[in-house]
């Protein structure tokens, strides 16, 4: 089946029609509209479908800001939190700026359920919610992930007094990792983008029925991997940072330096992101990706944006010049008012794109003491970009050097992170990569289609899932909250670590067929600890934590260099 690739960036959407071995047979690019970020989607849409003829049926993969742009902005559904905390534990202390509430009722790190909620105080705070503003909420419950009976309680009493709620998001159903603070987070963020997903989802569908030839809609997630429109709707967080994953995923499909060290540098107009690819796999953030300056629980992979691209602004004064972080518009080249790093490199022939005796006139106007002519300006904004991005790159370095390790692996032998080649994407990449490689003293590639190729990225890209599973043995006890599994150990005492592994992955892969995936590879256990409970000097059981996933791939992409 061919696979349409749509990427939502902040200049612009890009699309990509994929064929069945992976040829790019189109592509197309259209200004993105962040007033109306569907109407972008559709008109990408409808130049790729003029050059797929016949009535063919393709995969529609879609990566998004929606859910981005609404928690930078601010925007999307009035939310609250209801949070189910126990005792010891301030939740003021973390300074959330959202309305959260506390309940009463308490389970333990065992999963025992010690305190009940209250149905008065839960109805009571429920309406004090709605008082103020709040049309979803967001139940989160302390380690509801290894007994999830009292956030489900809540949400069943409220619907019961029927209160006039359009979302209600349950914590556990989205992580099965530990971290209360961020799992609370993680929740209100999805119950206040599910809205904001769901009528994108809706106007989908519209699509799909006007043209049927789209058999199946994939959403792009943070993590690199994709998910089903309709679970979208449910966990529509996953789908946050999509557009730096979809810059990841095509480096690796279209990338030559395979299973080689790399640092990806995705320049925009707006922004460049920065990844990091090691011995040919995407690092991962450790405990969940981070957005508006919030700590989430959302798989993501490990991204740095820069306030810095191709429409950057300008800022002269007599000690020198910096760009960003802010965009200033279109480039004078290009028939906008704004001068732009793309001006530049225009006028120094450094590129092709636009009007060259627009970009040197608009120059010209901004010319001081420092910078006399047109000439010694672009030269200084070219020498400013590459600087500024090198600087951006060495920090990358420079933090993942502070990153702790768990493993005893990673203290024996630790990964050598260090990059082997410099991969650039992005329409500004042929100019400043060369120049940024050369500076960097790295080898260096512009990915082919490097002009669009997040729409690649996007059209390349697999499906990704993962469970959790806690197994407890003294309470004979297994749970992977994912699933709303709950089952019992039978013969606990014999129960160990190979038998953890080998019911995560069944149920991965049970997981897998039930969402129709075949072609996901091996699953990978990602964590695992096991702990000894003892009581009276004596071992009464273990504890055991897995997390399981299929891990982000691309299907490979050929064609000639652009």
């Amino acid at each position: 089946m061919r696979i349409i690739g749509i990427d939502v960036g902040g200049t612009n959407t890009d699309a990509t029609l994929l064929s069945e071995d992976g040829q790019v047979l189109a592509m197309a690019k259209v200004p993105t509209n962040h007033h109306d970020i569907f109407a972008s989607t559709k008109t990408a849409l409808e130049e790729i479908l003029q050059v797929h003829q016949g009535s063919q049926p393709v995969k529609l993969q879609l990566s998004t800001t929606l859910s981005t742009n609404a928690i930078v902005e601010g925007t999307g559904q009035a939310t609250a939190v209801l949070a189910i905390p126990g005792p010891g534990l301030n939740l003021q202390d973390f300074g959330f700026d959202f309305p959260l509430y506390t309940l009463q009722g308490y389970i333990d790190h065992r999963g025992r359920i010690i305190q009940e909620v209250d149905e008065q105080e839960v109805i009571s705070v429920a309406k004090q919610a709605l008082a103020e503003g709040a049309e979803a909420l967001a139940i989160v419950g302390k380690f509801s992930q290894r007994n999830s009976r009292l956030e489900k309680r809540v949400k069943g009493i409220i619907e019961q007094a029927a209160l006039p709620f359009e979302q209600l998001t349950l914590g556990h159903q989205l992580s099965g990792r530990l971290n209360f603070p961020r799992r609370i987070v993680t929740a209100y963020f999805n119950a206040r983008v599910t809205k904001v997903q769901t009528d994108f989802a809706k106007m989908i569908e519209e699509l799909q029925a006007k043209y049927p030839l789209i058999a199946q809609v994939q959403i792009l997630k943070a993590d690199g991997g994709t998910m089903s429109l309709a679970e979208s709707c449910q966990r529509p967080v996953e789908t946050i940072l999509s557009g730096p994953a979809a810059s990841i995923m095509a480096a690796q499909a279209l990338s030559s330096y395979q299973n080689t060290n790399q640092v990806v540098v995705d320049i925009g107009g707006t922004t460049t992101d920065i990844a990091i690819i090691v011995g040919g796999e995407s690092l991962q953030q450790r405990n969940g990706a981070e957005i508006g300056g919030w700590k989430t629980l959302v798989p993501g992979l490990l991204t740095y944006s820069l306030g810095l691209g191709g429409d950057s602004e300008i800022h002269l004064s007599e000690h020198g010049l910096k760009l960003g972080p802010r965009r200033a518009g279109t480039p004078v080249a290009l028939g906008g008012n704004a001068v732009t790093p793309t001006d530049a490199a225009v006028a120094l022939g450094l590129t092709s794109v636009g009007q060259r005796n627009l970009a040197i006139a608009g120059l010209s106007k901004l010319t001081n003491s420092k910078y006399n002519t047109w000439q010694k300006l672009a030269e200084a904004i070219v020498d400013a970009f590459v600087n500024q991005l090198c600087t951006g790159i060495k920090e990358v370095y420079q933090s993942l050097e502070n990153v702790p390790v768990y493993t005893v692996s990673e203290i024996l032998a630790p990964p050598d992170i260090r990059p082997r080649v410099l991969v650039g994407l992005g329409a500004p990449a042929s100019v400043f990569i060369p120049l940024v490689g050369k500076k960097l003293a790295l080898p260096y590639e512009v990915l082919p289609y490097h002009a669009g190729a997040n729409g690649i990225g996007a059209a390349a890209s697999r499906v990704t899932i993962s469970i959790t599973l806690h197994a407890d043995t003294e309470r004979e006890l297994l749970v992977i909250p994912e699933l709303g599994l709950e089952q019992t150990i039978r013969r606990n005492l014999l129960f160990d670590l190979k038998q953890a592994r080998e019911i995560a992955v069944e149920q991965l892969t049970n997981y897998a067929k039930q969402l129709g995936i075949e072609d996901y590879g091996e699953v990978q256990i990602a964590e695992e600890e096991v702990f000894n409970m003892v009581r009276g000097f004596h071992t009464v059981g273990r504890i055991f934590h897995l997390r399981a996933q299929i891990r982000p791939k691309v299907y490979p992409v050929v064609g000639e260099k652009s």
